[in-house]
């Protein structure tokens, strides 16, 4: 009987090195622990990138590159047809340049979610609604800080907590955040692209 080796990569790897081995982006089970071995060192790739790139990898051109060293091995694909090898440079990513893009990031996001909010106040017309609801409970004018505001503020802060799932640096509930499950969904659909884009035009890393 010959043996049989279980291949399982991810739709998405990235790598801070040049020279790509299989074991870098696959997890490899088979009973000859020497064959797992040997191919955890098998060279996939050399990276010819100073910065970021992205290598769209087929799992055929694995196999032909396993079969080139054990022609009679048996190979069970449990992972993506096709995946994705992202170089990220690490002198790239520790640059000056990826830190101001994080404060550029939330700054935006900081002001703009406060525009939003006051946006939606005016065009729903909040002050009016406390003020009117503070005249008929109270029988005197607001003079726009009253309880109702302070609640109102207070309210606003606790669900964004309770929406994005984090406390300073802790989480809630083990439960993913519907931020997380749209960024998620979102890398899939990159992925799929990209996958399908470079199928399309020939240019991914498959068998001749």
């Amino acid at each position: 009987m010959s043996e049989i080796l279980y291949l399982k990569i991810d739709r998405n790897n990235e790598v801070d090195h040049v020279d790509v081995r299989l074991g870098d982006v696959a997890k490899l089970e088979c009973a000859d622990a020497s064959v797992k071995n040997r191919l955890k060192t098998l060279k996939l790739l050399k990276i010819q990138a100073e910065k970021s790139n992205r290598y769209i990898f087929s799992v055929m051109k694995v196999v032909e590159l396993i079969h080139e060293i054990y022609p009679n091995l048996e190979i069970q694909n449990l992972g993506e047809p096709d995946f994705i090898v992202e170089y990220e440079s690490p002198e790239y990513a520790k640059g000056r340049w990826n830190l101001l893009k994080v404060i550029l990031l939330c700054i935006t996001v900081f002001f703009g979610s406060a525009f939003s909010i006051m946006a939606f106040n005016n065009d729903v017309g909040v002050n009016e609604v406390f003020a009117q609801v503070y005249q008929l409970v109270m029988g005197q004018e607001s003079d726009g800080f009253t309880i109702l505001e302070i609640t109102y503020s207070v309210g606003i802060a606790v669900g964004i907590i309770i929406f994005y799932n984090h406390l300073g640096g802790k989480r809630i509930t083990k439960d993913p955040t519907p931020i997380e499950v749209q960024m998620r969904l979102y890398e899939d659909d990159v992925n799929t692209t990209l996958i399908e884009g470079c199928n399309r035009e020939g240019t991914s890393i498959d068998v001749d």
